[in-house]
């Protein structure tokens, strides 16, 4: 390979334009890369993980780049080199567990065990679908509405439980995504994140089955809408609403609704942070960016400082001095 040859020569540009990066994206990471051929002055494939290390303490010392600059660059240089991996031309990726120290990190959070999201979900069945009281005052139909919407909380709870699938991720389920028979969820790629087909937990595939043979069909009836969502929700009384603002509010009254029975809960990225932490440590890294929709193997090891959080945590209970 000629070290010389600019890097968008040697097909990273198209690399990039397949991973749906803006130009403006491409322009820097190729940038960066090409910076960094001209500074090794070797062949890109015999680059180690010294190599990149050098590179970056140049870039601090002899330029007095900035920690976020030096992120930049090394953002660039990941990209680049699992694009030599996906070519197989080289068999691993330098940049692989290097970070700049300063730069912004991954939000810790309180992590769930696999054992906890099973009970955080048996506890929202017991309380807002088993146990549920109503006034006398309320309305049969607003009674009807209200058990409706509960098991459809329930459902979606279970796919951001089991599933671990973005919030924003909700909205893109159609009927068609779901295939009982197989007991699989499709999610659809998006600009940032990969498509994937998720199995389904035992513990929810009686939900699933209950509400696209029996709720669904009731709320399409109540609404007076068909539409191919999975989840659909209501606009309020006398207004028009986006699909995208309707299904906003319904996560957030389901997060106000777990948050009641759960107070170390937070948001349902801690959700899906404990379940990629989980894939992580027990399906193994590429697995994990898969089953997470990932791109970039990267964003999936920033999820392992989690685990070392709760291994932290099991060092302080069973060793407290």
């Amino acid at each position: 390979m000629n070290t010389k040859m600019p890097a968008e020569a040697l097909g990273f540009t198209q690399y990039l334009q397949s991973k749906k990066h803006s130009n403006n994206t491409q322009k820097r990471y190729t940038d960066s890369v090409n910076d960094f051929l001209k500074w090794f002055k070797k062949d890109p494939i015999n680059a180690r993980k010294k190599d990149v290390l050098g590179y970056l303490s140049y870039l601090k010392k002899k330029r007095n780049q900035s920690n976020s600059s030096r992120k930049g660059h090394l953002t660039g240089l990941k990209h680049y080199f699992t694009f030599l991996q996906d070519a197989d031309l080289m068999a691993s990726n330098p940049t692989n567990f290097i970070n700049i120290r300063g730069a912004r990190k991954k939000i810790l959070y309180n992590i769930y065990s696999f054992t906890e999201l099973e009970e955080l979900n048996d506890n929202f069945y017991h309380y807002y679908i088993n146990n549920v009281g109503y006034n006398k005052y309320v309305s049969q139909h607003d009674r009807k509405r209200s058990q409706l919407c509960r098991q459809r909380n329930y459902t979606m709870l279970g796919v951001l439980l089991f599933q671990g699938i973005a919030t924003t991720e909700l909205k893109t389920i159609t009927l068609d995504n779901l295939d009982l028979n197989k007991a699989t969820l499709t999610i659809k790629g998006r600009k940032r994140s990969n498509g994937r087909t998720l199995p389904l937990n035992a513990a929810q595939m009686g939900t699933l089955i209950n509400y696209t043979q029996q709720i669904r069909p009731q709320l399409v009836a109540l609404y007076g809408k068909e539409s191919d969502q999975l989840f659909l929700s209501q606009p309020l009384s006398g207004q028009q609403k986006s699909h995208d603002d309707a299904m906003r509010g319904m996560l957030q009254y389901l997060m106000a609704q777990v948050k009641h029975i759960d107070p170390k809960f937070v948001n349902f990225k801690q959700i899906r942070a404990s379940l990629i932490t989980h894939w992580i440590k027990n399906e193994g890294l590429r697995k994990a960016q898969y089953l997470a929709g990932h791109r970039y193997i990267s964003s999936t090891e920033s999820y392992k400082v989690n685990d070392l959080e709760s291994l932290t945590d099991d060092i302080a209970k069973h060793h407290p001095f």
